[in-house]
């Protein structure tokens, strides 16, 4: 698997001021994590996020988003936001700071 490296040069603007985050390839893809844990991350033009569990359904209920799913069971707590959900640079950016919130509510790795 690839990555849309756009995608991922749109998260990382939106993640410039932060100096906690690292960048990890996962997935068959990238991911960023905030101390050891993913909260973002991109799989082909997909951006994938980490909501936790008991967000997963209100985020489902979205438009453009649907189940982590790629070994054919979905990963609990987990999104994917299709490139519909994300065209505009303000929904990345609600989705990106969902994902660090999520990460910084977990202890460090």
């Amino acid at each position: 698997m690839s990555y849309d490296e756009g995608l991922a040069e749109r998260i990382r603007d939106v993640l410039a001021f932060r100096e906690d985050i690292t960048e990890k390839k996962m997935f068959g893809g990238i991911a960023f994590l905030l101390g050891g844990n993913m909260c973002v991350g991109v799989v082909n033009d997909v951006l994938m996020v980490r909501v936790g569990a008991e967000a997963c359904d209100a985020a489902l209920n979205e438009p453009h988003v649907r189940p982590m799913d790629f070994t054919g069971r979905p990963l609990k707590g987990f999104v994917y936001v299709d490139p519909d959900g994300i065209d505009d640079d303000e929904a990345l950016q609600a989705w990106i700071e969902r994902g660090v919130a999520f990460a910084a509510s977990l202890p460090m790795k």
